[in-house]
């Protein structure tokens, strides 16, 4: 018989901005958080310390790890000791390989919050048979990238599948309204990746592939850009602008349907933008979000105008404050059409900012779903996705726990 293993969890960063986040929530809402379920890692001891007593006295037991993430010793001593490993070192491009293949080495369960699609890209494709063998279920974008998408889009087609007996072939999600800050760890792994692709041609090529994480990526043509244009949309009565975590929900939505076998139908595609409302102005809004973006990736990648930017933006380490994370919000909408016309609306929200106290929110209860909810026997070995690893078992927790709805809408709603 397999001995037990003393945790559930042990959430690797914790010393981080997002990691300290994550901890405070797991204290505050886990009614076992206070035992010996659970325990943090990070580089440094005295980090650790400053960041228990910051925690309060509910935290001064809490077992501490000292590892680096490139150490693979440390690593694989963390992982003989947990069921799940729970990252939120990024960039995960820079700082996460050894720890995926150490977890899937040594079967050890998994979940990040990255949202840099080539580097989950190369991880499937260097780790997936070996996490296959070992039992490891390995499980990125465990944050607002991706769950809300991905499981919106899982609830949309349950929806579909009830009321019209056949999933929908096409989905759109639209961002209607949201609040919330940034941090500089995201900033750090956004110009890191804008670096690769500048470094490699064949880097940008795959960003630019909506099937870059699916097993058939050559037809990738037939399907819409992942940054859509500005457009007029007349499902949703308004115009509609690139979303830019569109670039990492896309792929996982659409790997999700190859790993069930393309339940959503063959040629199921799908896309996401952010909704200005109607009229000029908010034409202009629209524009003006398009080319934000286009703007500041070209700032990202030249020197000069990276390191003015860098001036002004927040570091890694730096982030919103509880306040302005309590404060924030986002509601997205998804729509979609059978192969005979027929339509399916819901509605997913969050009650706090998507990028942090929400995204904190959203993977601890991922990581405790895939510790408490999904044993070996229920869910093999290999590189999931939210909708494929957790289903329904994670909605229910996070309307249960993290704030977060998922309701069915009609058109009158949108």
């Amino acid at each position: 018989m397999t001995k037990p293993l003393p945790y559930d969890l042990i959430i690797v960063g914790a010393t981080g901005f997002v990691g300290g986040i994550v901890c405070r929530y797991l204290l505050s809402h886990w009614e076992t958080a206070a035992g010996k379920n659970w325990a943090i890692a990070g580089r440094s001891q005295a980090k650790l310390d400053r960041l228990l007593q910051s925690l309060g006295p509910q935290a001064a037991h809490l077992p501490t790890f000292v590892a680096d993430v490139k150490d693979e010793a440390a690593v694989t001593a963390l992982c003989s000791q947990t069921k799940v490993v729970v990252s939120t070192v990024g960039p995960y491009a820079l700082y996460g390989e050894t720890l995926v293949r150490v977890c899937a080495t040594t079967g050890t369960d998994y979940c990040d919050l990255t949202g840099e699609v080539q580097w989950v890209n190369q991880m499937i494709e260097k780790y997936e048979a070996i996490a296959k063998q070992s039992g490891a279920r390995i499980v990125h974008c465990c944050g607002f990238d991706s769950i809300p998408s991905d499981l919106g889009v899982y609830y949309l087609q349950q929806q579909s599948q009830r009321r019209w007996g056949k999933p929908c072939i096409r989905v759109k999600m639209r961002v209607k309204t949201g609040q919330g800050g940034i941090s500089g760890g995201t900033i750090a792994s956004g110009i890191n990746l804008i670096q690769e692709a500048i470094a490699d041609p064949s880097t940008r090529q795959a960003l630019g592939n909506p099937y870059i994480l699916c097993f058939k990526p050559d037809h990738w043509s037939d399907h819409p850009p992942s940054l859509i244009p500005v457009q007029n949309d007349p499902i949703f009565s308004g115009w509609t602008a690139p979303f830019v975590m569109a670039g990492i929900n896309t792929p996982i939505v659409l790997r999700s349907n190859a790993l069930q076998n393309e339940v959503y139908g063959e040629g199921f595609q799908y896309e996401e933008g952010i909704l200005t409302g109607s009229g000029i102005i908010s034409w202009l809004a629209a524009q003006g979000i398009k080319w934000s973006l286009d703007l500041m990736a070209l700032a990202l990648a030249i020197g000069p105008s990276r390191w003015l930017l860098l001036q002004i933006l927040p570091k890694p380490g730096e982030g919103p404050t509880e306040e302005a994370q309590q404060q924030g919000f986002y509601d997205l909408r998804f729509w979609g059409e059978t192969a005979s016309g027929q339509s399916t609306m819901v509605k997913v929200t969050g009650d706090q900012d998507p990028g942090y106290g929400s995204t904190a929110k959203i993977l601890a209860q991922a990581a405790l779903c895939l510790a408490q909810d999904k044993p070996k026997s229920s869910l093999q070995g290999g590189f999931w996705t939210p909708a494929t690893s957790f289903g329904q078992d994670l909605i229910q927790r996070l309307i249960d726990y993290a704030g977060i709805t998922f309701t069915q809408e009609n058109s009158s709603n949108l």
